[in-house]
């Protein structure tokens, strides 16, 4: 019997707090057909979102990581499709599917060697991701956008001006400007003492990391906060005065992606 894995992240209540939402849809080995379980299950996805929020939908296909690439990309573009049509036909818009693509193999980290079957097939699947219309962010009590005079230990410092490319760890000249002005003040409050932590979002919650496509290895928010701590020491400020730890999707805000993908300054001593 076809062992099917369908991994659904969207709950109502969720899809309520959250900008943007990815559910998983899995596939046997080499097929990109739906079977009846998958395609009801698709369908109760649909009839959880209210479609009023949707702005916009991404569909992105992949595979394992057998075989030829060209094939593969083949495979995941035709389980890309096959989603795109059964969302269509249970009532999401066409116009609003904006990306259709697939994306071929899943390369595997050298080190992993155990479970690999399971990492295989949790990667044969499609992602559908969701992007609902923004909600106005509430404010977090201990969250702040800039460094002041009277913070406190546990403090946390969100650094909005602090951009990547979409999987990448490598500074902007604009985060570049942002952390000069940065490394000013801390240069003007030499007393603190603080954790650079780097954060993802929109990754299966399987998947508490993502890869960094500079390094294709799976340490991207481990990545970014190495790269804003390395830049602070180039402009002077004193290693001992700062860590730095990646904490991939664990520590989400609440206020969707944009606040979750971000890097941040946690006070650790004042």
């Amino acid at each position: 019997m076809k062992k099917i894995v369908f991994f659904l992240l969207l709950l109502t209540h969720f899809a309520q707090a959250q900008e943007e939402v990815v559910h998983s849809v899995y596939f046997e080995f080499d097929k990109f057909s739906l079977d009846e379980k998958q395609a009801n299950e698709v369908v109760a996805f649909v009839k959880a979102i209210d479609t009023a929020r949707i702005e916009s939908v991404q569909i992105y296909g992949y595979c394992d990581d057998r075989g030829k690439d060209a094939y593969n990309y083949k495979l995941s573009s035709n389980r890309a499709n096959t989603i795109k049509a059964k969302l269509i036909e249970k009532g999401i818009k066409n116009v609003i599917i904006v990306t259709i693509e697939g994306k071929g193999r899943i390369l595997i980290d050298d080190d992993i060697v155990e479970n690999l079957p399971e990492v295989r097939q949790k990667n044969r699947r499609v992602d559908v991701v969701m992007n609902f219309k923004p909600v106005p962010p509430k404010p977090i009590p201990g969250v702040y956008k800039d460094i002041k005079k009277d913070l406190i230990v546990g403090d946390r410092i969100y650094l909005e001006k602090i951009l990547f490319d979409n999987g990448s760890s490598k500074l902007t000249s604009k985060s570049k400007q942002e952390l000069e002005r940065i490394a000013r003040i801390l240069h003007k409050y030499k007393n603190i003492q603080f954790e650079i932590q780097g954060h993802i979002c929109c990754t299966p919650t399987f998947q508490r990391e993502a890869i960094d496509k500079d390094t294709r290895k799976r340490m991207l928010s481990i990545n970014r906060a190495e790269a804003v701590y390395k830049y602070l020491i180039f402009k002077r400020i004193d290693k001992n005065r700062m860590t730095y730890k990646g904490y991939g999707n664990t520590r989400p805000l609440g206020n969707g992606p944009d606040q979750d993908r971000r890097v941040e300054l946690v006070i650790t001593k004042i």
